[in-house]
């Protein structure tokens, strides 16, 4: 059976879409796993599902106006709402987790809203699942798209190798940074964006619905195991990525969904990094 694996595995590689989707997958999920573990040590975990609902009503302006080459805008409204959301987060009226639920129900109503009334596809219901849950679109992926998300997530990587130390004080003890003399406010509008940048990359493996997946399993599967901001950082990146590796290969020759089949394998490593770590917990005593 192993062998009938590799030789299926072996004749989809030949085919130039299979390894788009593969390394546009697995530079997908480190990104995302460098930033979660910030965000959910900060407790703003949601951010990434708040502006996913975002790009979907901004996906929806994009078909409406029927631009064929929707990831710019969508972008850029999306990173426009990120900086919004966390604006609005900071104001003593409106906290954090409010301004998430606000923007991301709105953005969402918004989105399905604007689908209906200027739909130009038969199939409306399965546009709005697919882009809500991921779709195949992660196999017809061309070589521009693909050098983008490459050239992207570059971009996020050396934000983090390069900020790293700014971005640790931040996520630990904010006030404290700012005591320093960091720009508190400019590093967590920096992440903001980076975030933003990372959903818009993610809609087309996991959809807008199941990004947030890709950003918190990781870090708590790793914070299962690891306590330093280091390791947990480290174990949550090569964790993504085995997760995201694996579940593209079982969705391609299972026929299952990407996004799905990602995010389940995903809960199948926390269940694993969980046990794994009450063991280190039992041996520790």
């Amino acid at each position: 059976m192993i062998t009938a694996i590799l030789e299926k595995l072996t004749l989809y590689w030949a085919y130039p879409f299979v390894r788009y989707a593969l390394i546009v997958g697995v530079l997908i999920a480190l990104c995302s796993s460098l930033l979660g573990v910030t965000l959910v040590l900060k407790r703003f975990s949601f951010i990434g599902d708040g502006l996913s609902h975002v790009a979907f009503g901004a996906m929806a302006i994009a078909a409406v106006l029927q631009i064929t080459s929707e990831m710019p805008l969508v972008m850029a409204i999306t990173i426009i709402s990120a900086v919004l959301l966390l604006r609005t987060g900071q104001n003593a009226k409106i906290r954090g987790d409010a301004a998430i639920a606000m923007i991301s129900v709105g953005a969402l109503a918004i989105g399905y809203l604007l689908m209906n009334i200027f739909s130009s596809s038969s199939n409306l219901s399965g546009d709005v699942c697919s882009t809500l849950f991921g779709s195949t679109s992660i196999l017809t992926l061309s070589l521009a798209e693909v050098w983008l998300s490459v050239g992207m997530s570059v971009l996020v990587v050396a934000v983090f190798i390069l900020f790293y130390n700014k971005i640790f004080a931040v996520t630990f003890d904010e006030s404290f940074a700012k005591a320093t003399g960091i720009n508190t406010g400019c590093y967590n509008l920096l992440i903001a964006v980076v975030v933003a940048v990372i959903i818009v990359l993610a809609m087309n493996l996991v959809g807008s619905l199941l990004i947030s997946a890709l950003v918190i399993f990781p870090a708590l599967s790793a914070m299962r195991m690891f306590k330093s901001f280091r390791s947990v950082t480290v174990c949550a990146a090569v964790l993504s990525v085995f997760c995201a590796l694996l579940g593209i290969l079982v969705s391609i020759l299972a026929g299952t969904p990407v996004g799905s089949t990602i995010v389940a394998v995903h809960i199948g490593a926390f269940g694993l990094s969980w046990m794994t770590g009450r063991a280190l917990e039992g041996v520790r005593k």
